[in-house]
């Protein structure tokens, strides 16, 4: 396959089969993490919640047997190589959780709203992926560096070292996820979360299989939905002096895996946004979140599925954040800005 096809390409791929599983569990299995928030807050139902625990408890799962069986170093991948920042998980998980509340949406949700036909999710993605890229490369790079500087970890920050493995982690996340009757009963909502966490080990599969057999160094990645954003723009526009990489696929499979689905499910229409204020908030939320992903060194995909499936030490912590920034959103959203009741 290396023969026929360049490394970045065959990248892509794998990134593009992922995203097409992880775009119909969105539309299929309603897999959304701002809508197990707002089911868990202001619904009472903490079903799509434990199916995000199924997906974890999978991809850990998955992992586990890719490192039994000396296919996958997890030392290998960005989340366990460099210098764990609490205050940066934090603080940009909260500024994310609050960007997405104002959104509406995750990077990931706005991938399936989008491949669904909305377009006021190409707003969001648009704005959230030039955040992204201002924080990583642009103006507000030297700040963020200055802030948090780039380093390799001289230990990798996992749960592991404290001989917590990736198959007990996953078995407490399947266990707790499981003991709810009612979402037993939901089989679509759990074939769905094994789906998603499958889509997660694919990642991680493919490109530890290409790091190894590419002649050139080859970045282990797995799925997450911020800086992939601004890849795929800059390779819309620079194509012929750039490469395909395993983001930009995941970003082609998401819109292709929503689109399906919503074709399937015969809910595939246009949309736009009709209201200014609306677009504003949207706007503003998408830039919280570009950011807030970067400082954070990931979005709810890649922190709370991809970096927990290592047992990374920042994901607990950036997920709670996140959670709690989106809780403050949409406190303010709903009651308005006075948070007193």
């Amino acid at each position: 396959m290396l023969e026929t096809f360049e490394p970045g390409t065959i990248a892509a791929l794998i990134g593009l089969f992922g995203g097409l599983l992880l775009g119909l569990a969105a539309r299929l299995g309603r897999f959304c993490s701002m809508g197990a928030i707002e089911d868990a807050l202001y619904q009472g139902s903490d079903l799509r919640a434990r199916q995000w625990g199924v997906a974890i408890g999978v991809a850990l799962f998955g992992t586990g047997a890719m490192m039994s069986f000396g296919l996958f170093n997890p030392t290998m991948t960005s989340y366990l190589s460099m210098k764990w920042y609490p205050l940066a998980s934090i603080s940009g998980g909260v500024m994310f959780g609050y960007g997405m509340a104002l959104s509406g949406n995750c990077g990931f949700g706005a991938l399936a709203r989008l491949g669904g036909g909305d377009l006021r999710n190409f707003v969001i993605i648009t704005v959230m992926g030039l955040a992204t890229y201002v924080t990583l490369n642009g103006p507000l790079a030297a700040l963020r560096v200055a802030l948090f500087p780039p380093a390799a970890a001289s230990a990798p920050p996992t749960f592991m070292h404290w001989g917590l493995s990736p198959y007990v982690a996953g078995a407490l996340f399947i266990t707790v996820s499981m003991s709810s009757k009612a979402f037993r009963a939901d089989g679509k909502l759990i074939v769905w979360g094994v789906v998603v966490g499958l889509a997660i080990v694919t990642g991680w599969a493919g490109t530890a299989w290409l790091s190894h057999a590419a002649f050139e160094a080859e970045p282990v990645v797995s799925h997450t939905f911020a800086a992939p954003l601004g890849d795929a723009m800059f390779y819309m526009m620079t194509s012929s002096a750039t490469s395909l990489n395993f983001g930009v696929g995941s970003v082609a499979g998401v819109l292709a895996g929503a689109a399906i689905g919503s074709l399937f499910k015969g809910h595939f229409r246009w949309e736009a946004c009709e209201d200014p204020r609306e677009l504003k908030r949207q706007i503003l939320g998408a830039a919280l979140m570009g950011i807030g992903a970067v400082v954070a060194f990931g979005c709810t995909v890649g922190q709370g599925l991809s970096a927990m499936s290592v047992l990374a030490y920042a994901a607990p912590v950036t997920v709670a954040s996140i959670v709690a920034g989106a809780a403050i959103g949409l406190r303010q959203l709903i009651y308005g800005i006075s948070f007193a009741r």
